[in-house]
């Protein structure tokens, strides 16, 4: 994942949810992920995904049942 798409991407994750500190930060191990963050808090995954030369972003996010008490 290039620095332009995660910022394309970083971009388009705070217009859509109206959040300014909606972070990504590019994985160490993985050239096709990103740490999705709110503020501090990391929130999940973003991966980056090439089929038949287009391209498209897939983000993940775990809720475990404690969080939700």
């Amino acid at each position: 994942m290039t620095k332009e798409e995660i910022l394309k991407v970083e971009t388009y994750l705070k217009n859509k949810f109206s959040n300014e500190n909606i972070r990504l930060v590019p994985s160490k191990s993985d050239t096709d992920m990103a740490e999705v963050y709110i503020g501090n808090e990391f929130i999940g995954t973003l991966y980056r995904d090439e089929d038949e030369d287009e391209v498209s972003f897939d983000f993940n996010m775990s809720i475990i049942d404690i969080d939700l008490k």
